[in-house]
């Protein structure tokens, strides 16, 4: 013991948490006391040190408790001959911390005490008995933690378990939860789920809340009614909140094993299916449940992350039309939108993941036009109701939206009085609360004229804009059955245009089947499927499938003596079609027919030579001028000729007069002549 006098005494005291020192003020008191068991061990005063760093931190772990790293660290250095705490469990109540410890101060040879004895964890028996204490404590902590849980769950399972109410909700001295009384409150709440329900995305929320200057309820650090410029993160809380549809959950979030710089433990939300308890028809609710799963599944499809959460994203501006609803039908994996070159949808998981080569890329186009006229087949015959429905849910989200603003106003000029009344009751001699006071008057004052301008501005335009007659509105809902046409206005954003496909279609999966054909499944929203086949435009005949099959044809008939036109009826009316027309042009006709050197029988297209007249080439060489020297002249109208309106080329009376003519236009005695057009073929 002799040696151990000679280094200082340390009294480690903690307790496990604020709450335990603020209230256990005897077990902190039997703590500092044992300063007079160090005594009696025959240490001095002068060297016996207090560490009391870590009241108020658990002992579950050592990483963020600096009193016992200082003690640790004194250990090593040599400077410590004991260790006195109430009991081992203040210490540590984990034994990867403990065991170290016992190792360290019996290389050292520093004992432990606490109120039962003194133990040397160098010799074999203290070993034995500190390594029994700290496993006992270790067991202790889960054990004690098995309980507590197994209470709250328990009353969890009843419902009776409270729980800070989100704003909105209340709840009385008897336990019982309400709805907040002030009407204002309430309203507000419904509108954030109204106005989602109808937008569809949380962005469209807030849009709708700033551009009337509407303010949510939250719950302030005090539990009080605070109101906030609305953000994603509060409308979210809101519309994720169970206990807005009448449930008491427990268990929305666990643990991810690993813990934050300031040691708090990082959790994360669990799914709706792994939520640990629910009890329905516990609040007042503000939806029902069945639109408040409605509301989460809409959340989890904004969401887009195509390979982790399956989903389809929020209705963007892109011109792709089925942006979010598109899957390969190779390999089963989403699609993505490419607008560099044209709009296009392209399947490149493979390619990110795998380093494979790229799946599919298709023209979006053609595909969108052949969905967008499936989706009108299949919603003409309920169109106009559609329509009916569609401007009543918008006259009611006005009519809440301007409720909303009316109670804001009124809000505010209650707060504005409320000021007025506090600053008349002050000592105008107290120039400083009266200032404070006079401030917060204005500001109030402020407020409410900003909003009072901004609700009778509103209203103003309001009157002017939706005035319509009964005879308007009936021509109005007549337009249902003109929705195609609708769909090309202007006005018509490509996002609602998503929206609506959307209500009708789940999926579209696509599969080029060939280079100009590609399968189309629509999947609807009923679980139906619609097949179509697209044809794309492709660069050149032989790309096509048919399109030896029509070359052959095309020489075929052109050889039987029919000619270009009739050859291209009698193939589009067979199916064929042209590269980058979905028939079969002359001019296609032609060129197969030319390049493989067949030429019409009787009348020809073009004559080589008519008797009477000359073309360019032949008038040239009776000049000694090259063909591009009339030409140049003909486009700049120094020669004035039209094309003949049968041979379809520039033809000059075979004259002596005209070659004389034109001989002094090359000599510049003329600057300018006129030719006649043949009278009759």
């Amino acid at each position: 013991m002799g040696s151990h006098l000679c280094r200082r005494a340390v009294i480690y005291i903690r307790q496990s948490t604020p709450h335990q020192v603020m209230t256990n003020q005897e077990s902190l008191r039997l703590q500092y006391a044992l300063r007079q068991r160090a005594n009696d061990l025959g240490w001095d005063d002068t060297n016996i040190d207090v560490v009391d760093a870590d009241l108020g931190l658990s002992g579950s772990t050592a990483a963020h408790r600096e009193g016992f790293k200082d003690v640790i660290a004194r250990v090593t250095l040599g400077e410590i001959g004991i260790i006195l705490s109430y009991e081992v469990t203040r210490l540590a109540r984990n034994c990867s911390d403990w065991y170290p410890l016992l190792d360290l101060c019996g290389y050292r040879q520093c004992l432990i005490a606490d109120r039962d004895g003194v133990y040397d964890p160098g010799s074999t028996n203290g070993r034995l008995l500190l390594g029994l204490k700290g496993t006992i404590s270790e067991v202790e902590l889960h054990t004690l933690r098995g309980r507590l849980t197994a209470g709250l769950r328990a009353k969890a399972e009843r419902g009776e378990l409270t729980l800070l109410l989100p704003a909105g909700l209340e709840r009385d001295a008897n336990g019982v939860a309400s709805k907040d009384p002030s009407r204002e409150v309430q309203q507000r709440i419904s509108l954030v789920f109204t106005t989602f329900l109808e937008g569809g995305s949380v962005g469209k929320v807030i849009r709708s809340f700033r551009d009337r200057a509407l303010s949510i309820p939250r719950r302030d650090r005090f539990g009080d009614i605070a109101w906030r410029t609305p953000s994603a993160s509060m409308i979210s809380g809101i519309l994720r909140n169970p206990a807005y549809a009448g449930a008491f959950v427990y268990g929305r979030t666990k643990s991810c094993r690993t813990t934050y710089a300031s040691g708090k433990l990082k959790t994360a939300r669990c799914p709706m299916a792994e939520w640990k308890v629910v009890v329905k028809d516990r609040y007042p609710a503000y939806i029902d449940w069945d639109g408040f799963e409605r509301i989460q599944a809409m959340l989890r499809d904004n969401h887009a992350e195509y390979q982790r959460n399956q989903t389809r994203g929020v209705p963007r501006e892109g011109a792709a039309i089925l942006q979010g609803i598109t899957w390969c039908g190779r390999c089963g994996h989403k699609m993505s939108i490419q607008y560099k070159g044209g709009s296009r949808y392209v399947c490149n998981s493979l390619l990110n993941h795998q380093g494979k080569t790229l799946c599919q890329h298709l023209p979006a186009d053609p595909i969108d036009a052949q969905v967008v006229a499936a989706f009108f087949a299949a919603i003409a015959p309920a169109e106009v109701e559609a329509w009916r429905r569609a401007l009543n849910a918008r006259q009611q989200t006005d009519e809440a939206l301007d409720r909303a603003e009316e109670q804001q106003v009124e809000r505010l000029r209650y707060q504005a009085l409320l000021a007025e009344r506090q600053y008349n009751r002050v000592d105008p001699d107290n120039r400083l609360i009266a200032a404070e006071l006079e401030r917060r008057w204005e500001r109030a004052l402020r407020e409410l004229r900003q909003a009072e301008e901004a609700l009778t501005t509103r209203r103003a335009t309001k009157s002017k804009s939706a005035m319509l007659t009964p005879e308007e509105q009936n021509e109005f809902l007549a337009l249902g059955p003109h929705l195609p046409e609708l769909w090309q206005r202007p006005d018509v954003s490509r996002a609602d245009k998503k929206q609506l496909l959307r209500t009708l279609i789940d999926k579209v999966v696509l599969h080029r089947i060939t280079r100009d054909r590609i399968a189309v499944r629509i999947v609807w929203c009923g679980g139906e499927i619609s097949q179509l086949e697209v044809e794309p435009r492709v660069h050149a005949l032989h790309a096509l499938t048919r399109g030896t099959e029509m070359q052959a044809r095309i020489l075929e008939l052109a050889r039987q003596g029919f000619d270009d036109a009739e050859i291209a009826n009698t193939l589009t009316q067979e199916g064929h079609r042209s590269p980058r027309r979905n028939y079969v042009p002359v001019r296609t006709v032609q060129i197969v027919r030319q390049r493989h050197r067949v030429l019409q029988d009787g009348v020809a297209t073009r004559a080589r030579h008519i008797a009477g007249w000359l073309p360019v080439t032949a008038m040239a060489k009776r000049l000694g001028v090259s063909s591009s020297w009339i030409k140049r002249r003909i486009r700049s109208g120094t020669i004035d000729i039209q094309r003949d309106p049968w041979d379809k080329r520039f033809l000059f009376p075979d004259t002596e007069a005209s070659i004389v003519a034109l001989r002094e236009l090359k000599t510049g005695a003329r600057d300018y002549l006129v030719f006649d057009p043949r009278a009759n073929k």
